[in-house]
């Protein structure tokens, strides 16, 4: 039997199933049902409070973000992760399915990935975007004097596998962390600044923040983690770079890939130089 004709049944008991899958790779199940339903290998837990806005589908592309409303709640979507980011950017997968038989009608309604998530007492509100978000981007970069690509991707090339430390971390004080490398040397001064530290054990697992400056024992952080850090605590830094042609050409022998213009006037042009 056909979706269609399940559909087209005098009676339907009908419930709508949520699959988030975060950046960090965790993985959860909701469904709009009072009872758990496992279809696929996956429970997905009873979530009465979770609704989603109407779902279009057509041929064309008006209409394919939505959002999903839902309830906090400490055991599936709490406001400390969701203040924290963690469902940033989470893939994100709306089917219908009848409570009877889980799985027999699996119909997908919407997917796309979670963009803006607001709160509001104890409930949260997440817009869906849809495959036709990555139209809104430019069709063609703009220039800039600045490279444009991130360290390590497709279009810099940089080898990042000497780039990664896993540390410990010592203490932290406000933005600033303390840190032991594993590797047994220092860190050099300046080299993981605009990189990243992605927290591998503990309360804040899973979270990257972004690195300002560092020392040979320490980092500084552009914000305070968003969780208490317990001594003993594991994490990889990522070295970084200023997006400087020089810098590319010095510290990485990769000016041939700098993805910039330096050269090239802009509407800066006065003010780009001291003295100008």
């Amino acid at each position: 039997m056909t979706d269609a004709e399940k559909l087209g049944q005098p009676l339907n008991t009908l419930a709508f199933c949520w699959r988030i899958e975060r950046r960090d790779g965790v993985t959860i199940g909701l469904t709009s049902h009072d009872r758990d339903l496992v279809i696929g290998g996956l429970t997905h837990r009873a979530a009465p409070g979770m609704t989603p806005s109407a779902v279009r589908a057509g041929i064309g592309l008006d209409g394919e973000d939505s959002d999903v409303a839902g309830a906090l709640s400490s055991d599936a979507i709490r406001e400390a992760d969701l203040m924290a980011g963690r469902w940033d950017g989470a893939a994100l997968e709306l089917r219908l399915t009848q409570w009877e038989e889980p799985g027999a009608l699996w119909l997908l309604l919407a997917r796309g990935e979670i963009g803006a998530v607001a709160r509001k007492g104890g409930a949260f509100t997440a817009e869906l975007l849809g495959a036709a978000a990555v139209l809104n981007g430019p069709v063609a970069p703009s220039t800039s004097p600045d490279c444009r690509a991130r360290l390590g991707d497709g279009a810099c090339r940089v080898d990042m596998a000497a780039r990664r430390k896993i540390v410990t971390v010592s203490g932290v004080e406000d933005g600033e962390v303390a840190m032991v490398d594993e590797s047994g040397g220092g860190l050099v001064a300046g080299d993981y600044a605009f990189g990243t530290l992605r927290w591998l054990s503990g309360a804040n697992a899973g979270l990257t923040q972004a690195v300002v400056d560092n020392g040979a024992d320490k980092v500084v952080l552009a914000d305070p983690p968003a969780f208490a850090v317990a001594a003993g605590t594991l994490a990889l830094l990522t070295q970084g770079c200023d997006r400087q042609l020089a810098t590319c050409a010095a510290r990485f022998g990769n000016a041939r890939n700098f993805r910039g213009e330096p050269y090239l006037p802009g509407m800066d042009l006065l003010t780009r130089y001291p003295g100008a």
